[in-house]
């Protein structure tokens, strides 16, 4: 006995075409059947956004999450304009897809914007160690490879004596 799919087929009207779903996405925040995968994809990126500045959603200002929410939401969009280019292909009639050409890149470089603005770029900056501590770290590693070494001389002349 087969299994039944849970998903429905996609059935459209004869004139009209299949599209990517993303707009669909952005005004009713519902994803397209054959895309709700996406939405795994999107709760994690929106748990990792709120680790990163957070740990918890809690510890975010009101703005952050704000900007958060619409960070997802742009990827939400900008994700199902790319699973529609893999099936359909970049190029219709000799030109560029047109969910391609209008949008993808200002949506890419909005999100890039927003990421900015919650200074999840920055952070990792804050966390690198400062000059004189690396050189104490490289001094530290360097000084115990040469007791490595020291030692493994020693052992080797105990062993030839």
């Amino acid at each position: 006995m087969q299994k039944k799919s849970k998903t429905k087929p996609i059935t459209l009207h004869p004139r009209r075409s299949m599209t990517h779903g993303g707009y669909s996405y952005l005004t009713t925040g519902e994803l397209p059947e054959n895309r709700a995968y996406i939405e795994r994809y999107l709760t994690g990126a929106r748990q990792g956004l709120i680790s990163d500045l957070g740990p918890t959603e809690e510890d975010l200002t009101t703005a952050q999450i704000v900007i958060i929410d619409r960070v997802i939401a742009k990827l939400g969009c900008l994700r199902c304009i790319e699973e529609f280019v893999r099936t359909d292909g970049v190029m219709k009639g000799g030109h560029l897809t047109p969910s391609l050409g209008n949008n993808y890149i200002a949506y890419s470089n909005s999100i890039r914007l927003d990421l900015m603005a919650l200074g999840i770029n920055t952070r990792k900056a804050e966390e690198a160690l400062d000059v004189q501590a690396y050189i104490k770290q490289f001094d530290k590693e360097k000084a115990e490879k040469a007791a490595m070494e020291e030692d493994k001389d020693k052992d080797k002349v105990k062993s030839e004596a």
